[in-house]
């Protein structure tokens, strides 16, 4: 029983001293290094794909708030402008209006320098005019043209015939853009027809054609 003991205690030694299994050993150990290793790379692969998503969340987020803030102060600049443009419209209602008085006053224009006022009031005017075309206000042109309730506002109808029915024939107040949108409407007259003017202008064609 002890010889055998003996002889299994040599054989541990000897498989100890075996230079093979050392080798074996060795690259267990080495392969457990080399995963470690990996594990550690695609952690740190992880964190640091995870670090540019993040940098890339926050510049976005910068951006659509700088674009924002742009449109925002934009938006500012041109509602101020916007409201005072359309303040500045009753200068030139009022230029008109004191040209007109002046006009059709038979004092005024018994005065020898009556021409000379109506000019300095028609350079005001076309000064000012001049102003607001390089600020991009623009008249509206609408007499003759068909009632458009995006720029018109119609105050009256006025029976015409001679015209199709919804024509603007009249301009009561000018009405003005600002970079294509509605700064004041135009105040306008309208045309409309009356059943019994057609039924007569027929009568009157009908008569006219049968007398040829």
């Amino acid at each position: 029983m002890k010889v055998e003991e003996k002889n299994e205690s040599d054989l541990k030694q000897d498989q100890s001293k075996n230079p093979q299994s050392e080798k074996d050993a060795d690259v267990v150990i080495e392969k457990d290094k080399i995963q470690d290793e990996k594990n550690k790379e695609e952690s740190s692969g992880k964190k640091v794909k995870e670090l540019e998503e993040k940098v890339l969340r926050t510049l976005a987020e910068m951006e659509n708030q700088r674009r924002r803030f742009e449109k925002e102060r934009e938006e500012a600049f041109e509602f101020g402008g916007f409201a005072f443009a359309k303040e500045s419209l009753a200068l030139i209602d009022n230029l008109e209006r004191a040209r007109t008085t002046f006009a059709n006053n038979k004092k005024f224009k018994e005065n020898k320098d009556f021409s000379k006022i109506l000019e300095s009031f028609e350079i005001l005017e076309k000064d000012l005019i001049s102003i607001f075309k390089r600020n991009n206000i623009k008249q509206i042109i609408c007499k003759n043209n068909k009632f458009d309730p995006n720029f018109h506002q119609a105050m009256l109808e006025i029976d015409d015939t001679s015209k199709e029915s919804g024509t603007v024939v009249q301009e009561i107040q000018k009405g003005y853009t600002m970079k294509d949108r509605l700064l004041r409407p135009s105040l306008v007259g309208v045309t409309r027809f009356k059943n019994e003017d057609v039924k007569k202008d027929q009568e009157n064609k009908d008569n006219h054609d049968s007398k040829k």
